[in-house]
This record gives structure tokens, C-alpha cells and sequence, in this order.
């Protein structure tokens, strides 16, 4: 039986991180994957492919709605899905082969197979080549999510389907109807809107997006109704029926009155759960709580000191970043060091377009906690930048504690946003204030000098240009 210092099981972006930082440390390493490609979730069917899409489907929109102002002009323009879903699969096939690269590279031995506990030290590995096993001074779980659903909603991958299979599709239906206006909802949503889909969103909550600031979730609203996209908010869904060439959605509106919905597809988007089936938990006594999370403690150890549990199987945000950061920490706290993850100011994005991001507090969680805030924002469309590409939709918004000008929670809706929103992941590491980022050069022209902008308006409205 082969021996390791690191064993661990799941290769997506925590546990192909942490498995990379393990090697980089000098430790002996394996790496488990049930699948024939690595990279999870988010490599093979969720932020990276749907990020193709997304990009793809944003072309064709442009192309049919916004190339003439810039004086394009195109005749029978028409939607080839069968390539575009080539295209995605293309992008997922050089990202795998990538991390594949990667193992590589670094001397880590790759399984395939469903890894599962036999004992505390020994891993038991199945796959259609048969059973072995290896052991680890150090095992990581990193086995990370899966869709979720309620009951009346099953996904039966046809007509009722789920993120795996929207990326999938190889016509663009007339109509969808999306249950959760979260971010898978809305970013798979709004690939099928810009392809011509009528769809509609039911939402339990009174908002899009309830998660982060609600200045981006009604600005938000603005956009993706103005694309053609319906929403019913306060709507319990009670049953999801297949109905041959279709589907019927069943909902409780805010009256409590029944009303129903029909669509080609259904896609089921009320967020994901933890994976941990078939991993053998109990033969080591580790447990998991009432949402099926892996229970660790400050330094993402289980009960049994050596396994460790990262990712979307333990609490936290369910995003790919967070997964990199826990697993980089177990690395190298394996190796004896003393890292640190700062959670409040893990990023949030929608990469919808415009794109959606946010870090630190919103201005509903510091009303909540009674602390005494100010507020600087900008519009995006009072840039330069904004005007010339026609990405005028959207805002900066910077909150800064009223006494002492520090940084506590930026937000941005606008063009690249994803990418902007890193200046306020540095500032409020290194507790910058809104009068720092104020003072700081910002290149013309670029939608950053809109968070510029929004940081002079918090230091007291001294925003330059409006």
C-alpha cells in the first residue's frame, strides 16, 4: 500500500490547490478524483463553462442589439447552438488538461476513482478497474457540492433540469422558467434571455440576488428586465410536472393564491449542498450538522486531527475562491505555519452583464449591527470609459464607518466589475480608508475611476464628476 504525507480526496479548485501547495511544501501527495477529469464542479460544469457561455451568449446579444450604434451591420444573424456548445466543452477540455499540467508537473499522483474512508490513515479507492488503497499521515476532504432541490421540484434531467444540464442544451428553447433569482439563476438565465428565451424567474425571496447589497439587486432588476427577463418574487413553489413537451410550475404567490407556469424547461437553482455520500464518515467519526457540512474547527481540522475539510463541504460561501484560499491554509498549516483567512473579505460576484461584485459589509448587515456609516456612490454612466464601449448600466458604492473613514464594504454593478472589485478586496486587507482610495491615481480613461469617484463621495461628497 502506497503512503503519502497528503492525500486528497476531490480535485476541484480546493482540492487541486491544496494539493499543488502540499507538493510546492515538500510534502509526498495524492490527489482522488471520482470523475476522468479533474477540476470539480467548477472547471467541468459550473464557472468555467458557464462562463463561456455567458461570454457567448453577451456577443450575440450585442451583435443583434447593439452593433449598429457602432456601426456594424449584419444581416440573418442566427444563434448556432451546437457550436456554441462545442465551443464551452473546448474551454472546459483546455482548463482539465490544464490542471492535469499541473499534477504533473509537481510530482502528484492522480487517482480515479470514489475515494472513501477504510480507516483514519487508509483510503479506499474504487473504480471500474477495481479497489486499492492508500494511506495518509494527512487527508483533506474536498469533496464539494452538488445541486439542491426541494420536494415537488426534482430535477429529472429532461425537462426539469439543473445547472449540469443547462449548459447542455442543444436548441434554445422558447421558453424557460428559472426557480431561484440567486446566481446560478440569474447568470444561466440571462444566457438563454440573450439567445432569445422568454424567461421568468420565481423567487421565494422579494429580491434578486438577496444575498449581497440591495442597491445592486435593484439596479440589477433594472437591467435584466430591460432584456426581456420576468420576475414574480415572494413565490413558494409547490410542484415542478413534466408534462411531455414541457413543463408546468405550480406557486404560491404572496397571497397565498395558486398560479402556475408553463415553459419548455424548468431549471431548478435554489442553490447547492455539500457532498459527502459514499465517503464512509462513520468508520472515522466525523459528523456533519443539520446542512450536511463537515464540522471543523478554526484551523478546518475535523474531529479527527489529521483530516482536514475544505471547501463547500464545510460553512461558508459556496464559491470557488474561498475553496482556493481554505486550501492553500491547510497546506500550510500542515507545514506548521500560521496562515489566515479574513471570510468577510472573500469577494462575491454575478457574472452577469453587467457584472455584479461585492466584498465586506453591506449597508443592510452595518444597519443591523448598528454601526454608524457613511455612503459614497458613483454611476457608471458619468464615465468616459462607460460612454465610449456603451456599458453605461450600473454604480460604485464604497461604505466607510463615520468616525474613522475605514473601508468596510464596497460594491460594485457595472462592466468588469468581477475585476474591480479586487481594489477592494487590497484596501480593506491592508483597513484602508475611503480618503486612501481617494487620493490614489486612478488611469483615465477606466471604469476604475469610478471607484475613485464613489471614495470621494464617501470622504464627503467631493465626487469630481457629477
Amino acid at each position: 500500500m502506497e503512503s503519502y504525507d497528503v492525500v486528497v480526496i476531490g480535485s476541484g479548485p480546493g482540492g487541486y490547490v491544496c494539493a499543488l501547495r502540499a507538493a510546492q511544501l515538500g510534502f509526498k501527495t495524492a490527489i482522488i478524483e471520482k470523475y476522468s477529469t479533474l477540476g470539480g464542479t467548477c472547471l467541468n460544469v459550473g464557472c468555467i463553462p458557464s462562463k463561456a457561455l455567458l461570454d457567448s451568449s453577451e456577443h450575440y446579444f450585442n451583435a443583434a442589439h447593439n452593433f449598429k450604434e457602432h456601426g456594424i451591420k449584419l444581416d440573418k444573424l442566427k444563434v448556432d447552438m451546437p457550436q456554441m456548445i462545442k465551443r464551452k466543452n473546448e474551454v472546459v477540455e483546455q482548463t482539465t488538461k490544464g490542471i492535469d499540467f499541473l499534477m504533473d508537473k509537481n510530482k502528484i499522483k492522480v487517482y480515479h476513482g470514489l475515494g472513501s474512508f477504510e480507516d483514519k490513515n487508509t483510503v479506499k479507492i474504487k473504480s471500474g478497474d477495481g479497489e486499492e488503497k492508500i494511506s495518509g499521515k494527512h487527508i483533506v476532504i474536498a469533496t464539494g457540492s452538488k445541486p439542491n432541490y426541494f420536494p415537488g421540484m426534482e430535477p429529472d434531467k429532461d425537462r426539469i433540469i439543473t445547472s449540469t444540464q443547462a449548459l447542455e442544451l442543444k436548441e434554445v428553447p422558447k421558453r424557460m422558467v428559472v426557480i431561484g433569482g440567486g446566481v446560478i439563476g440569474l447568470e444561466l438565465g440571462s444566457v438563454y434571455a440573450r439567445l432569445g428565451t422568454e424567461v421568468e424567474v420565481v423567487e421565494f425571496m422579494d429580491r434578486i440576488i438577496p444575498t449581497m447589497d440591495s442597491a445592486m439587486s435593484k439596479e440589477m432588476l433594472k437591467v435584466l428586465k430591460k432584456e426581456g427577463m420576468k420576475f414574480h418574487f415572494k413565490h413558494k413553489v409547490q410542484k415542478v410536472e413534466n408534462t411531455g413537451k414541457g413543463v408546468k410550475v405550480t406557486a404560491l404567490d404572496s397571497k397565498e393564491k395558486e398560479v402556475s407556469f408553463e415553459a419548455d424547461y424548468c431549471l431548478v437553482s435554489v442553490g447547492r449542498k455539500p457532498y459527502t455520500e459514499g465517503l464512509g464518515l462513520e468508520n472515522v467519526g466525523i459528523k456533519t450538522d443539520d446542512k450536511g457540512r463537515i464540522e471543523t474547527d478554526e484551523h478546518l481540522r475535523t474531529s479527527v486531527d489529521h483530516i482536514y475539510a475544505i471547501g463547500d463541504v464545510v460553512k461558508g460561501a459556496m464559491l470557488a475562491h474561498k475553496a482556493e484560499e481554505e486550501g492553500v491554509f491547510v497546506a500550510e498549516t500542515i507545514n506548521g505555519e500560521k496562515p489566515h483567512i479574513n471570510y468577510r473579505l472573500i469577494p462575491n460576484v454575478v457574472y452577469t452583464w453587467p457584472e455584479v461584485a461585492g466584498v465586506g459589509y453591506t449597508e443592510e448587515e452595518l444597519k443591523e449591527k448598528g454601526t454608524e456609516y457613511k455612503v459614497g456612490s458613483f454611476p457608471m454612466r458619468a464615465l468616459g470609459r462607460a460612454r465610449a464601449s456603451g456599458d453605461i448600466y450600473g454604480l460604485v458604492k464604497i461604505l466607510a464607518d463615520n468616525k474613522t473613514d475605514e473601508m468596510l464594504g464596497m460594491h460594485v454593478i457595472g462592466a468588469r466589475a468581477a475585476d474591480l472589485i479586487a481594489e477592494g478586496v487590497v484596501a480593506m486587507e491592508y483597513r484602508a480608508s475611503a480618503e486612501d482610495i481617494a487620493r490614489m491615481s486612478h488611469a483615465h480613461p477606466t471604469y476604475a475611476e469610478a471607484v475613485k469617484e464613489a471614495a470621494l463621495a464617501a470622504t464627503g461628497d467631493r465626487a469630481l464628476h457629477i
